[in-house]
């Protein structure tokens, strides 16, 4: 009787542990798969000392920049990222703008000509990287809420970057999975 009791503690036991470990998991979980953070603030008036602060960009050739310490954007606003070719050969990063990211871009194109975007990311494996990427020059207004840049990034980190901004845009519903396209109704 004692063997009989023995052996269903050891089956409990096994059963308990596959449970356990399988979890709550679908098959498409995203364990292990890239993410990136986001943040684009604005370059601080010289009378907003007080809600900026210092920042420095740009690793061979330093500038220092004051910043609003608030970010006008983050990575809930990217619907998609992607790195494109630029006219000289290089590489540039393309972040498109959901629509509450395109309006707030817009506005802020639109009021603070003359200043600086400066953008700033984390990524990597467990985020393990963190720069300030650009800054560039708010030159006109941005009515169609794409960001396009040359980050001081290699081209393979620029990759993990969009891959990371892209997964995120996927888990907050802005962006389909791919291979995942709605139908046409037309």
């Amino acid at each position: 009787m004692l063997a009989g009791a023995v052996r269903f503690n050891i089956y409990l036991v096994l059963a308990l542990a596959l449970v356990s470990n399988a979890g709550c998991r679908s098959a498409g979980s995203g364990r292990g798969k890239p993410v990136a953070t986001l943040r684009v603030h604005v370059e601080a008036a010289p009378e907003e000392a007080r809600m900026s602060r210092e920042i420095s960009l740009f690793r061979s050739n330093p500038l220092s920049l004051r910043v609003q310490r608030v970010p006008l954007l983050d990575e809930a606003s990217v619907a998609e990222a992607r790195v494109v070719e630029d006219a000289l050969g290089g590489f540039a990063l393309e972040i498109q703008l959901n629509t509450h990211g395109t309006m707030l871009l817009e506005q802020a194109t639109a009021t603070h000509g003359g200043r600086r975007l400066a953008i700033f990311s984390e990524f990597g494996k467990k985020l393990s990287n963190a720069r300030w990427l650009a800054a560039p020059l708010i030159q006109r207004r941005v009515e169609n809420g794409l960001l396009r840049f040359t980050p001081d990034a290699t081209r393979e980190e620029a990759e993990q970057i969009a891959a990371g901004l892209n997964r995120v845009a996927e888990k907050l519903g802005h962006r389909e999975r791919p291979g995942k396209r709605k139908p046409s109704t037309d």
